[in-house]
């Protein structure tokens, strides 16, 4: 099994990486961390498969070397990887010496393996003492957020290539407090409203931050799906429509044009915290690159026998990824080419997560996950049609790195191009894994 294209196909200087996130591969139980909102939601029936957490996750806290060789044994330039809010200030605001000292030392390693390092501070790892506080509720949320960065960065700053100051915002404040999918599970519009707003002026103090500490070549990852109507019925396009507000409007037009979609304040009308407005030219200052992550599309019609905003996602006709999620590699194509018109316009891009869900097995010692090698090769034929068409694709990370902790999903799901035994903690690299070594391997 082999991808379709190789490195020479994309322009110079095209970053190929991996990525990953701390919760789901470090361990939560090691180094001094303190509990996050995830540890506690994770443990109340009913909120993840099989009540599992991240306590142990994939041990990347010990196997963090061994893990760095894997990448750049296939021939990978960079390695996405976060910061875990709850191991640097275990209480939200302490620094713990040991969380600092382990992510020292993980930028030494990827810097003496010859990986570029690619910085999110955030990946939904809230601190519980912070969440006791209101967590994305509490304006406050912003300033403890802007002390973090400044701590790590303070510390490993100067080995990053780039930074990300937040990832899937959208995740952070919609999915957790309004369809209480995540932690903290809330289902409360006022809650989300607050906390749609509070993490983007967390990403803006984060952001200057990093601005008067000298940091460069700063942004932001946000996540984007393709609305698509279920139906050509103008009730369905309208729904399609109000999801596409929320889910991709809300961030980046906030980012890149300092304002919110109407659609969309219309129905947090009365629940956005008092004189929002006066943040919005913060928010909106200027980003060094974007980076954006694509899974799938939602088939969306309206929905009659609920409020606002009256939305339901409906069953595609595409094969579908273990997640249940359409492959659709247009979208992706569409949305950097969107991106790049409406938004972005000169601004760097990079797809910072792209991948699927399958249910992988080793045999034989070997993991040919054929499905995945195709959704890879599809996926980045469309950042090729992208790139043709003039958005600046900078770079692509696959998603992810290793099987590992999917959040709501507990290890029911495997997204890696690493099979993970977790009884083991056996590393195997699949064919999808063997086919970025053969077409993007420099030697």
């Amino acid at each position: 099994m082999s991808f379709t294209f190789r490195r020479s196909d994309f322009p110079d200087g095209f970053i190929f990486g991996a990525a990953t996130a701390a919760y789901q591969i470090e361990g939560s139980s090691f180094g001094g961390a303190g509990p996050s909102h995830w540890d506690t939601f994770a443990i109340t029936p009913g909120n993840v498969v099989h009540a599992e957490t991240g306590a142990i996750a994939c041990d990347h806290y010990h196997r963090y070397a061994d893990d760095l060789d894997l990448i750049r044994s296939g021939g990978f330039d960079a390695y996405r990887f976060s910061t875990s809010w709850a191991r640097v200030m275990p209480d939200g605001r302490t620094v713990n010496p040991q969380g600092l000292d382990y992510y020292d030392r993980l930028a030494d390693a990827m810097r003496e393996r010859g990986l570029k390092p690619y910085l999110t501070l955030y990946h939904w790892e809230l601190p519980a003492a912070l969440a006791d506080l209101g967590g994305w509720r509490n304006r406050d949320v912003a300033s403890w957020f802007a002390d973090f960065t400044e701590t790590v960065i303070g510390r490993i700053g100067d080995r990053m290539e780039a930074v990300a100051t937040i990832n899937e915002p959208w995740c952070v404040a919609w999915l957790s407090h309004f369809l209480g999918i995540h932690a903290p599970g809330m289902r409360d519009i006022r809650a989300a409203a607050r906390a749609m707003h509070h993490i983007l002026v967390a990403h803006a103090r984060s952001m200057e931050a990093m601005r008067a500490a000298g940091q460069s070549n700063l942004g932001i990852v946000l996540n984007f799906e393709h609305a698509n109507p279920a139906s050509d019925k103008p009730e369905d396009i309208a729904a399609a429509s109000r999801q596409d507000g929320y889910y991709n409007r809300w961030f980046i037009q906030a980012i890149t044009q300092k304002s919110y979609p109407e659609d969309v304040l219309d129905g947090f009308a009365g629940h956005m915290p008092a004189g929002f407005e006066k943040d919005l030219d913060a928010i909106g200052q200027p980003i060094d690159w974007l980076g954006v992550n694509y899974y799938t599309r939602s088939n969306l019609a309206h929905d009659p026998d609920s409020p606002w905003p009256s939305v339901k996602s409906v069953p595609g006709p595409l094969p579908k990824t273990d997640m249940g999620w359409e492959i659709y590699p247009d979208g992706l194509h569409s949305v950097l080419t969107r991106l790049a018109r409406d938004y972005t316009r000169d601004t760097p891009i990079v797809v910072t997560e792209n991948g699927m869900a399958w249910d992988d097995h080793v045999e034989n010692g070997r993991v040919d996950d054929a499905e995945r090698v195709s959704y890879f090769d599809a996926h980045l034929a469309a950042v090729r049609r992208a790139i043709s068409d003039g958005a600046p694709v900078k770079g692509y990370f696959g998603w992810s790195l290793l099987d590992n902790y999917e959040w709501a999903e507990g290890y029911a799901k495997r997204f890696g191009m690493v099979h993970v035994d977790y009884e083991t903690q056996k590393r195997t690299p699949k064919a999808s894994f063997e086919a970025f070594r053969h077409a993007i391997g420099r030697n």
